[in-house]
């Protein structure tokens, strides 16, 4: 089969020429550090996108999720809830506080926290303070209800919108629903500054203790006083360049991903799959990622250890595993869609919740879509699709052609 001569990306960063203007002007100033014009620009713009009133650069995204779990004052051996179909950056903050994760289950409809999960945690664990949310793939959560649930608990929600910056649920910007809110710049991210992330919120006392925290807790005195912990995790003014160089192109790249969300849509609407689903009436996504899940009758066999996989072919139907391979025989990249944190090996101790209030499952065997472990469905059924936003129609043609081979 045919390769692409040059690698179709899952989701690159897409660079336009501004950037090094920033990075050039940090460098002939000598704005090297911490420090400097580009970092509070990039503050100023991300606090007018979000609608919040604070924004703080750090290194990173998981840098700010773990001054958030800190704010929250999560210490040694204190319960949080948190979205279980994540990346592991997002739960792995609470256990550098001494935390204990429970993880909630998702839904079918958006793909992330189901809040009849979290309400029922709540019944399972009434002490839990602080709630853990995250946005999958650029599509808010259902935000209205997971709020209620968390204000009529008395608990704090930390929002995790590394994936989502640019989406909207009911016209609000992700970001701005928690009492903490992080949003990322990762190479990958629908803009980037290769790395970057902020942390966010209208506490204005929160704001002062993470940029303190996040430049090793130093103390207003003339030499160096510590009364606190503190951590590296300030952004730097050249990362901050190129976040800067970035942000004027936020809605251009959100158009790109969404055309081709809809060019997947249209050109797969044949096959037995549905794309990575948002609510219509309430969400406008980022479209950072395209995903399909194949429907339960057409799926293949297909099994997954910890770490390989197998599966075996079958007319009219085909698995992630067989899909991702035929993608990644012309070049192009593809993903299963992120491992539940219940089902991985550093956490699979922990507390899982469904909407049943069931414990977590023992094993991987179970029938496709008839389980009540949605994340686990999710998973074994879904994948990332090459959504890399400088790919051409030619080049997305050609991977929904291959596709739709794995079907016959």
């Amino acid at each position: 089969m045919e390769k692409f001569k040059n690698k179709v990306w899952l989701s690159s960063p897409t660079m336009h020429g501004d950037e090094l203007k920033y990075v050039t002007n940090a460098y002939e100033t000598n704005w090297m550090s911490t420090v400097g014009q580009n970092i509070n620009e990039v503050e100023r713009i991300t606090t007018e996108k979000i609608g919040c009133k604070y924004a703080i650069g750090l290194s990173a995204g998981t840098a700010a999720l773990h001054m958030a779990v800190k704010m929250a004052g999560i210490k040694p051996r204190d319960k949080v809830f948190c979205s279980d179909m994540t990346f592991s950056a997002t739960v792995n903050p609470i256990t550098y506080e001494g935390g204990i994760p429970i993880f909630i289950d998702s839904e079918y409809e958006t793909w992330n926290m189901d809040p009849k999960a979290l309400e029922k945690a709540f019944e399972l664990y009434p002490e839990v303070k602080v709630v853990m949310l995250v946005h999958l793939y650029g599509v808010a959560a259902k935000i209205d209800e997971i709020k209620e649930i968390c204000e009529k608990r008395n608990a704090i929600l930390i929002e995790d919108a590394a994936e989502a910056l640019g989406a909207t649920y009911k016209g609000i910007s992700c970001g701005h629903f928690g009492d903490y809110s992080i949003i990322s710049f990762n190479g990958n991210k629908i803009i980037t500054g290769s790395s970057g992330g902020m942390f966010l919120t209208d506490d204005e006392e929160a704001a002062n203790k993470v940029r303190k925290w996040s430049t090793q807790a130093r103390e207003n005195a003339r030499w160096y006083q510590h009364e606190e912990i503190g951590y590296n995790y300030r952004m730097s003014n050249v990362i901050a360049g190129v976040v800067r160089g970035q942000y004027p192109y936020l809605e251009e790249h959100i158009r790109q991903k969404k055309d081709i969300y809809y060019r997947y849509k249209e050109g797969l609407k044949d096959l037995p799959i549905s794309m990575n689903p948002f609510i219509e009436n309430e969400c406008e996504p980022n479209y950072w990622l395209s995903c399909m899940i194949i429907h339960p009758e057409a799926m293949c066999k297909q099994v997954m250890s910890e770490n390989d996989y197998l599966y075996q072919s079958e007319p009219g139907k085909s698995c992630p595993m067989e899909i991702l391979d035929a993608i990644a025989s012309i070049n192009a990249e593809g993903r299963p869609i992120w491992k539940p944190m219940h089902m991985q090996p550093i956490y699979r101790n922990h507390a899982f919740i469904t909407k049943d209030g069931n414990g977590r499952a023992r094993t991987n065997a179970y029938i496709a879509g008839n389980s009540t472990d949605v994340g686990m469905d999710l998973f074994s059924r879904g994948l990332c699709l090459p959504s890399d936003n400088k790919m051409t129609v030619e080049q997305q043609n050609r991977i929904i052609e291959v596709i739709k081979e794995c079907f016959k």
